[in-house]
């Protein structure tokens, strides 16, 4: 099981950095646990760290006080997050719930913008990110809006596995099928629908613990 220190020296950008700049983003982050359904981050609150999955689940979503909830994506093991807002420098315009026990890593504003000022690889890496972010996004709204439920469950699958966000996902998803749904933006029972019918397409097996993804590709194109 990692903690923060191994987090930051195995992320994509970790690797690229200097054993100086490497102590100063250790010495600018902490390491914090959540329970399932405790909030890693609120909308709406100021935005002072960059955080990080070391390990467990979080569902990146809206909530609206007339009681709606638009869930937008899940955030995996090694997958960061936060940097959009600390750019802008504004209040958090989302939430992020732990779907299950989680810990994060927080790196503080100041070091965050230290990396940016003093490392050329950690700015080409977010560059990357914020780019991967983007597509993300741009795809989620047209699977909302295109898809059916069978190829959305399929997609926000998918969707876990981008190398660039989340490179630490294993093929043996650990979620349950009331956590894809979360994700998904749908009941339980009708995510184990569509699982069944990923399953018979051969994309995917349902086992102890998680989803074992069969074919990742097929799972991408499902649906096209």
């Amino acid at each position: 099981m990692k903690n923060a220190e191994e987090l930051l020296r195995t992320s994509q950008w970790g690797q690229t950095l200097s054993e100086e700049e490497m102590q100063r983003a250790l010495a600018g982050t902490v390491e914090r646990s959540f329970a399932a359904g405790a909030f890693i981050c609120m909308k709406g609150e100021p935005v002072t760290h960059w955080m990080g999955i070391i390990d467990g689940l979080g569902k990146m979503a809206s909530h609206w006080t007339t009681g709606k909830t638009t869930s937008l994506t899940g955030i995996s093991s090694g997958g960061w997050f936060g940097e959009g807002s600390l750019l802008k420098e504004e209040t958090r315009r989302y939430d992020v719930m732990a779907i299950r026990d989680t810990r994060v890593a927080f790196m503080n504003r100041a070091t965050f913008l230290w990396l940016l000022d003093h490392s050329i690889p950690f700015n080409r890496y977010m560059i990357a990110q914020l780019n991967e972010r983007l597509g993300q996004f741009i795809g989620m709204m047209e699977n909302e809006r295109l898809l059916d439920i069978d190829t959305r469950i399929a997609r926000v699958l998918a969707a876990l596995f981008n190398p660039v966000l989340y490179p630490g996902t294993n093929r043996l998803l650990q979620i349950s099928q009331e956590e894809l749904g979360y994700l998904a933006g749908v009941s339980r029972q009708r995510a184990n629908q569509g699982l069944k019918v990923l399953e018979e397409a051969g994309l995917v097996r349902s086992e102890y613990g998680g989803i074992h993804v069969i074919d990742l590709d097929g799972l991408r194109g499902f649906g096209d």
